[in-house]
């Protein structure tokens, strides 16, 4: 019988990214208020976007949706929507991403899983179209933001805005709902606070 603390040929078939890689998703990377004067190519935003959609999601129903502000005309819009906390830092940032989710991202799932009749689970069903929707846009959330940290960017994902008015000014005919924020550009390290605490794993964890 194989020993279970010795890896399987199966487990040896992928291999761990380098130390250097999990540094710049991970242990090294921060989230930023403070940002280089430095743009942001548009070919970064399309390369995030393409690496984000990859991972999973509920039937592959893949709900978010990205509103990417890049010019202050955008930033301006969004601004009375913002907590005061987050205006400076919204401003100063190269780009603001609107993160939102499809109230009716049900309606491509023909196409995103065309093996079965995954839509006609949701059809009608508003709690769970608005759960699964809200659930799996958090989880891409958190796929762009590695992917945009594996392309080198920095990241500052926040709450802290109005999503009434969010919500009114850039999606008035409300098919389309914000979850979160998140701004994108070259953080400036030199304003960075020490890290906050995080919860070893006894403190958040349990094996049964």
């Amino acid at each position: 019988m194989r020993n279970l603390s010795e890896p399987s040929n199966l487990a040896n078939t992928k291999r761990p990214i380098s130390q250097d890689a999990l540094d710049q998703l991970f242990r090294e990377a921060r989230t930023h208020s403070a940002w280089l004067p430095e743009p942001v190519p548009v070919k970064l935003l399309h390369q995030a976007y393409e690496l984000a959609r990859l991972g999973p999601t509920s039937a592959n129903g893949s709900p978010v949706r990205f509103v990417f502000l890049t010019s202050p005309g955008g930033k301006a819009r969004l601004q009375p929507a913002l907590a005061p906390g987050n205006v400076d830092k919204t401003m100063a940032a190269p780009v603001t991403v609107i993160i939102a989710w499809d109230t009716e991202f049900h309606e491509k799932l023909p196409k995103l899983f065309p093996r079965a009749d995954m839509r006609s689970f949701f059809v009608g069903n508003q709690p769970l179209i608005h759960e699964t929707a809200f659930r799996n846009s958090s989880l891409q959330a958190a796929y762009f933001i590695l992917a945009a940290r594996a392309l080198g960017l920095d990241c500052g994902p926040m709450s802290g805005f109005d999503a009434g008015k969010l919500n009114a000014e850039f999606f008035p005919d409300g098919k389309w709902k914000v979850n979160l924020l998140c701004n994108l550009g070259y953080g400036d390290r030199s304003k960075l606070y020490p890290r906050n605490p995080r919860l070893n794993f006894e403190e958040a964890a349990a094996m049964l």
